[in-house]
């Protein structure tokens, strides 16, 4: 029989992620500025017949819902860090909020394909001076928003991060949502542009409807990368990250006969792991033994360890 003993004997905070202030602020700033501007544009789209401008506002709506729902994520992750019915901290409330906002996108990209192929079939007259001011405007709103949101992320600095260089786990993904629909409301605004100044200048209406089907396509693909980073996280699907490697590194390297015979990591924040380990050992080694062995590692933040031992011989 194994004789087992478990660490994490003390009290301590499950408050794993301090959030992110300055993100909060600027998106809100972000949503009244979006706000604002979706209003104009799609009056302005549907007053001036241009699908290029109404898919630019249609994004501002989407948009506009998915800024206030990282507002949300932020504020009820902030109330809640406490709460002791979340195990592991609210930090995923904002991984859910960003994984709402890439299916929001993707709906976004599916009506204006649907719009963009109607107009191509059935084209109408644009007004092109009055639909290209408004796109202008409504591009300078993006690009104001999208430097709030660039401009908020933390990344935290660890002692112990050589790999992390190659991925986004310290992202902040709920403003990184926040900020690829701002980003989508840009290159929209921009296809707009375009389309709209070749439709005036060489009667070309065809690049309106044109501009829509690529701007679909630039935000499916968008979406596709956000849903598949935040829903990674969501189903703790992260046993390839490089830090479940260096786990079995610190346990089993060295003199130590110590072996790793069941291993679980998952996320609990930005650049935050939790850990799960069961370690076969004929040493007297204990657990707080092999959590110092951890410690190098600033990313685990919560470690529960279990030692398993051979029985002893029979005499």
């Amino acid at each position: 029989m194994s004789q087992a003993a478990s660490s994490d004997e003390w009290t301590h905070s499950h408050v794993f992620d301090r959030g992110n202030p300055l993100a909060e602020r600027n998106t809100l700033r972000a949503v009244l500025l979006t706000t604002a501007m979706m209003v104009i544009e799609i009056v302005g789209g549907y007053v001036f017949n241009s699908m290029a401008l109404l898919a630019d506002g249609w994004h501002m709506s989407s948009h506009a819902l998915a800024l206030g729902l990282a507002l949300f994520a932020y504020a009820s992750a902030r109330r809640f860090a406490h709460d002791a019915r979340f195990a592991f901290g609210t930090w995923k409330i904002e991984i859910l909020a960003g994984y709402t906002s890439a299916l929001l996108l993707v709906g976004v990209a599916g009506l204006m394909l649907y719009e963009s192929i109607s107009r191509l079939i059935a084209p109408s007259p644009i007004h092109y001076d009055q639909a290209i001011a408004i796109a202008a405007l409504g591009l300078a709103v993006n690009l104001i928003c999208a430097w709030l949101l660039r401009g908020g992320d933390h990344h935290h600095a660890h002692g112990h991060q050589h790999h992390h260089d190659d991925d986004h786990r310290h992202d902040d993904l709920n403003l990184r949502s926040a900020y690829l629909h701002v980003l989508a409301d840009a290159a929209t605004s921009i296809l707009a542009i375009v389309a709209l100044f070749g439709g005036k200048l060489w009667g070309a209406s065809w690049l309106d409807p044109a501009m829509g089907i690529v701007g679909s396509a630039l935000v499916a693909i968008w979406a596709g990368g956000l849903l598949r980073d935040t829903s990674r996280i969501l189903l703790d699907a992260q046993m390839d990250a490089p830090v479940v490697a260096e786990v079995r590194e610190a346990i089993e390297t060295g003199d130590s006969d110590a072996r790793i015979t069941d291993l679980h990591v998952w996320q609990v924040g930005r650049g935050k792991y939790a850990c799960i380990l069961c370690i076969a050992t004929g040493t007297d080694a204990t657990p707080s033994d092999f959590r110092q062995r951890l410690a190098i590692h600033e990313e685990l933040v919560h470690v529960t360890i279990e030692i398993n031992r051979p029985p002893p011989a029979a005499s």
